[in-house]
């Protein structure tokens, strides 16, 4: 889920893009309930892109800070339903306190076996990719393997997280674009972009998401 819209919900309301932000993150906390609740496995959202650090200093910070707060504080309706929570991203940039928070709430979910919430933070597609690159020309360079032996497998290892490929991908408020988010993974994704705001994206929204993806016919390149 690319969770967009949030400061256009917030200037229609005549309310701070922070209030926008913040009702963002308080409707992430109820739907993820939702859709944990029916069964779903494993949820990726894009909570914050590599690209974001480029708006202003004073928004970046607000957005810190809810983390940090949120990561602590806000998710034991998540550990209470057993689902592992894991990060993806980049370590640079991340405030000390923030980081803190992320592992914290690694630490306390590191057991879940109904999910996996994978929460996307400081993270970018393109830098994935390069990141795992890197990785793999060094396991080259240290004989752990050899060019012959690079395939798909061993991309999908050196990713940020094992978690099997999106199924289903959602942007909010209207935008046609993915934004550099999950680009391996979203190869044969099916594609969903309502015009609703995040922060008004409920259970119903969700489940008409699901109505449309059952809808599709998934070929993966075949007949």
């Amino acid at each position: 889920i690319i969770m967009d819209g949030n400061r256009r919900w917030a200037k229609e309301r005549k309310l701070s893009g922070s209030l926008g932000h913040k009702a963002g993150v308080d409707n992430l906390k109820k739907l993820l309930v939702h859709i944990f609740d029916r069964g779903i496995r494993y949820v990726s959202v894009y909570a914050f892109s590599t690209e974001n650090f480029k708006r202003e200093q004073k928004e970046v910070d607000y957005l810190m800070n809810l983390f940090r707060t949120y990561f602590r504080k806000e998710f034991q309706e998540i550990i209470d339903r057993n689902v592992k929570v894991v990060f993806s991203g980049r370590r640079e940039n991340i405030p000390d306190s923030v980081w803190d928070s992320m592992k914290y709430l690694e630490d306390q979910t590191r057991d879940g076996k109904n999910g996996i919430l994978n929460i996307c933070l400081n993270y970018g597609g393109q830098y994935e990719i390069l990141d795992m690159t890197k990785k793999v020309c060094q396991l080259v360079l240290e004989n752990k393997i050899s060019i012959d032996q690079i395939d798909l497998s061993v991309i999908e290892e050196n990713l940020y997280q094992k978690i099997p490929a999106v199924d289903l991908m959602i942007r909010t408020s209207g935008e046609f674009r993915i934004s550099n988010f999950m680009l391996y993974q979203t190869a044969y994704a099916e594609y969903y972009f309502p015009t609703t705001y995040f922060p008004d994206f409920n259970d119903e929204h969700f489940e008409q998401a699901l109505l449309e993806y059952n809808k599709r016919n998934r070929r993966f390149g075949g007949n």
